[in-house]
């Protein structure tokens, strides 16, 4: 009997709610690797599959855990202990992830807390294949999970997408500044590349050579990366001087250090502005990280950290027949990670001084101002980071460059310049930061392991 026909014949049936769940063969899938920290000892163990500390193949088990061992060379860690809830739940064969829409076909639910292997085979290179007791109800004896080397690595830290970053400053960021070729950028996938890995590492990139007077050309830049977002402002939107503008970025004042649309649910990750035309004096361009200005004062002022991670505050867009409102802290922490990880990363921070609005949830009515007094003196020490001169990458934003960064990071402003003196034009446009990270998972995989950063093989616990 051909294993193949049966089993695809097996998916079928079950597909179609005739037959129970049963598999003999199939073509295993693993999961891809996240990208974070890079660990040079890593690549000893990848290059050396690990054992098993049970014999290649072994009888069932009544334990709820499986030891998995990362005892390779260069790597004196014991054995990992993975709960089989975990590993069962993990499966990817075509009778649990669907080979086409590759979603899942069961609920983790369904699964037995007596869920247990009934045999484990390791093969010569790192594979783990387990068939289960207790199984999933209509999954027969012969369904078998199968697992590699990298699953085992990236389930042993269970990490949330994490990267590696660069806190900077402007010494840093004048050292570092990456500027990329239009051209290779929207031709070339690993240009491409090589700038989303900067928006990861810096949240800051830079594009020279933009085609001068192509109103479309951050259209193209933007998708590149993934489907832009459309706001009230348009799928895109200029920055120019007018009368009687509607947001202070349409004017020729100074603009203080900000982010862009804080009053929104789910605020822009991205953002780009394309420079069409500066024949002004004046109006150079400000960026700094907030992560960097953020995590410092939170190490060296914990009262201060804890006031900017906990007190609300409310940003609002209410003008020209749109009223936009939302309520959120300071700074935010990933809510998930690395198990690894010594401490909670910063995920986003939150400064829009412009689009600030009156406090609502505390405004120290009921406490005596303890709370908001706080928050005061922390988001003084905040800004202080921010506008420190030392702190401040300023630059000229010229016809034919465009920058992209990090809206949820890197807080940006203009000094003022004077409007009778020529003509400042940006064209901007917003891409989620949903949209940013699948594009660099992807790519990142694509292109090979020199862009793919792993995690280190944790402790023994």
């Amino acid at each position: 009997m051909n294993t193949g026909t049966a089993c695809s014949r097996s998916l079928k049936l079950f597909l179609r709610g005739q037959t129970g769940r049963s598999s003999h063969c199939y073509k295993p899938c693993y999961r891809s690797l996240s990208t974070t920290t890079t660990v040079p000892s890593l690549s000893k163990a990848v290059q050396s599959p690990p054992r098993l500390r049970r014999s290649k193949s072994t009888s069932g088990s009544s334990s709820k855990r499986l030891a998995y061992d990362f005892n390779n060379p260069g790597n004196d860690v014991g054995p990992v202990k993975f709960d089989y809830v975990y590993l069962r739940d993990s499966c990817n064969c075509p009778l649990c992830v669907d080979p086409s829409t590759r979603q899942k076909l069961f609920s983790t639910a369904e699964i037995s807390l007596d869920i247990t292997s009934r045999e484990v085979v390791r093969s010569d290179d790192g594979v783990t294949r387990i068939r289960w007791r207790n199984d999933i109800p209509g999954y027969d004896e012969n369904h078998e999970s199968v697992y590699s080397l990298e699953f085992f690595l990236n389930g042993a830290n269970a990490r949330y997408d994490t990267a590696a970053q660069v806190y900077w400053d402007r010494a840093l960021m004048q050292r570092e500044v990456n500027w990329l070729a239009y051209d290779d950028y929207i031709r070339d996938e690993k240009v491409l590349l090589q700038a989303l890995l900067q928006l990861k590492k810096y949240g800051l990139v830079f594009l020279k050579d933009v085609p001068q007077g192509d109103e479309r050309a951050v259209e193209r830049i933007g998708e590149r990366i993934g489907v832009l977002r459309d706001t009230f402002y348009g799928r895109t939107w200029d920055v120019r001087s007018m009368v009687d503008a509607k947001n202070v970025a349409y004017t020729s004042q100074r603009l203080g250090l900000h982010m862009d649309l804080l009053y929104f649910a789910d605020p822009p990750g991205l953002q780009l502005l394309h420079c069409l035309r500066n024949t002004t004096e004046g109006g150079s361009s400000l960026f700094a990280d907030s992560f960097r200005a953020a995590s410092e004062l939170l190490a060296a002022k914990p009262n201060c950290g804890t006031a900017l991670k906990e007190f609300p505050v409310t940003w609002h867009y209410r003008n020209d027949s749109q009223h936009y409102h939302y309520t959120r802290p300071t700074v935010e922490l990933e809510r998930y990670m690395a198990k690894s990880s010594r401490q909670a990363s910063i995920s986003n921070v939150n400064w829009s001084p412009p689009f600030q609005a009156p406090f609502e949830v505390n405004n120290g009515t009921h406490d005596n101002g303890q709370h908001l007094r706080l928050y005061l003196h922390s988001a003084r020490l905040l800004a202080e980071k921010m506008e420190a001169d030392e702190a401040l990458f300023e630059m000229r934003l010229e016809e034919g460059q465009c920058v992209i960064f990090n809206n949820r990071r890197v807080v940006h402003g203009r000094r003022a310049f004077d409007a009778g003196s020529g003509e400042r034009w940006l064209k901007g446009a917003y891409l989620d930061g949903d949209a940013f990270r699948s594009r660099f998972r992807v790519l990142s995989e694509k292109h090979g392991p020199e862009y793919v950063v792993h995690q280190e093989v944790p402790s023994e616990r």
